[in-house]
């Protein structure tokens, strides 16, 4: 896992190193731009919106976002990528936060139409992911949801499947959504769809139940 000199490190390089892997169909980000798309089309059918982004790195997602009229709040622990992504949001609230930590309570207080989250939450484990959904759920508005965009798969056997084949570069140090684990780990108190858009890669809609 790399802390956050080595995000600062690579933040110049990063959308770079992010778009080889796509172009190759490789983990782990594969379906990368697709994921993104999938979670930027649902929310563009709103308006003026109030969204967070959780780990928001260089601003790919919410830079488009916040060009497009919505308010956006980030966290982002690298002061390196919040500069880049500074360059593209100027108005937007962007804090710089060790999610180690939880939340800064300046937004615990807050509601927001959607939280999103890409490719930031593997490097927990799924002990401490779970920690922060059931943490981040109740600042959802009514009709807001939670959409997170990572590596991630259907079931374990998918999961396993994957390292196999990447076996000479798979991250041990991350640990990648798998859907029946996170529903069990969940139990009831949520509302979770999966859509699996590469063989790496797919995008979870999390809404509390009533």
């Amino acid at each position: 896992m790399l802390n956050q000199r080595g995000f600062d490190l690579w933040a110049d390089g990063y959308d770079q190193s992010v778009q080889v892997s796509e172009e190759n169909d490789h983990y782990p980000f594969a379906g990368y731009k697709q994921i993104l798309n999938a979670i930027y089309n649902e929310i563009m059918t709103k308006e003026s919106l109030n969204i967070l982004d959780i780990g928001f790195g260089t601003g790919v997602l919410t830079g488009k976002l916040y060009d497009a009229g919505h308010r956006i709040t980030g966290l982002d622990f690298s002061d390196k990528m919040i500069q880049i992504a500074k360059e593209k949001m100027p108005n937007a609230t962007l804090i710089q936060y060790d999610l180690t930590n939880g939340f800064p309570d300046q937004i615990l207080t807050e509601k927001y139409d959607y939280i999103v989250s890409t490719y930031a939450l593997h490097h927990f484990t799924d002990a401490y992911k779970v920690q922060l959904l059931e943490q981040v759920l109740p600042m959802l508005t009514k009709e807001g949801k939670l959409l997170i965009g990572d590596v991630s798969f259907q079931t374990e056997e998918d999961h396993n499947r994957c390292r196999d084949r990447y076996e000479d570069v798979w991250d041990d140090d991350e640990y990648y959504f798998v859907l029946e684990e996170i529903k069990q780990r969940l139990a009831g108190n949520v509302q979770i769809e999966y859509e699996q858009l590469s063989h790496c890669g797919g995008v979870f809609s999390l809404t509390p139940r009533s």
